[in-house]
């Protein structure tokens, strides 16, 4: 299949190619850096193109094996963009702040995850009517909280197929428990960023929103174009199953 990469003009007008202050740069990040200007380093975005082709090749083959791509973006910038384009492409997403053990102690997660989806099935369907007023509040106010720390989760059973990360140098335990489970990351790298522990690093400015929003942008039509093939693959196969037994 072919990917729909951003032009490099697409990504000049975003500013996905002012990376930081030259004082803050990584080492590790050197490949990624085309010039300096005004003291700031500047992307290659030719780095940051084929490093998008890279990403959305892992997530062609995620999505087509029947697995999530988990979004993470807990920075206040990425907040409301990680959420809005994770339900674009229903996917899940962490947006407030990353639970330790998440992967690594997931069978505890997975039961916060059934008790908020019991509670709100029973809010749903009865609003607490068996309960006092009072204890109806306040099981009204935990799954609220819940929401908060879970609510973009609470449609996953399983681990994702691949972690994409808007900020790796904001998520350090994100990445040391996807590297524990050997789940795939995907990440933008900043110039202050080491991209080495990240199996599919792109180079890109994360902190601008105009950047953040592009990036997020195209992996949520990726991963949209990934279902839609998935989808038609399996009407095509299922059409040829009946076909067959029709002989």
């Amino acid at each position: 299949m072919s990917f729909k990469i951003p032009s490099l003009d697409e990504m000049l007008k975003s500013g996905v190619h002012f990376g930081h202050v030259v004082s803050k740069w990584h080492p590790k990040a050197e490949s990624y850096i085309y010039t300096i200007k005004n003291n700031v380093h500047i992307i290659n975005l030719e780095k940051t193109q084929e490093s998008l082709e890279s990403s959305f090749k892992k997530i062609d083959e995620v999505v087509k094996s029947g697995k999530k791509v988990l979004f993470v973006g807990t920075r206040k910038q990425s907040r409301e963009l990680v959420k809005k384009y994770s339900e674009v492409c229903d996917m899940p997403y962490v947006n407030l702040r990353w639970i330790g053990g998440m992967f690594t102690n997931f069978k505890t997660v997975l039961n916060s995850i059934k008790k908020l989806n019991k509670l709100e099935e029973e809010k749903e369907t009865t609003n607490f009517s068996k309960y006092t007023k009072k204890e109806s509040i306040v099981l009204t106010r935990e799954i609220t909280k819940m929401n908060k720390l879970i609510g973009g989760i609470k449609g996953m059973k399983e681990l994702p197929g691949a972690v994409f990360l808007v900020s790796v140098k904001n998520q350090k335990t994100a990445v040391l428990e996807s590297k524990l489970k050997n789940i795939p990351i995907i990440g933008i790298c900043d110039t202050n960023t080491n991209p080495t522990p990240v199996d599919y690093p792109i180079p890109a400015n994360d902190e601008a929103v105009s950047s953040i929003e592009l990036i997020l942008d195209v992996v949520s039509k990726q991963i949209n174009e990934s279902k839609k093939e998935l989808k038609e693959n399996k009407e095509k196969k299922d059409k040829e199953k009946k076909d067959s037994e029709k002989e």
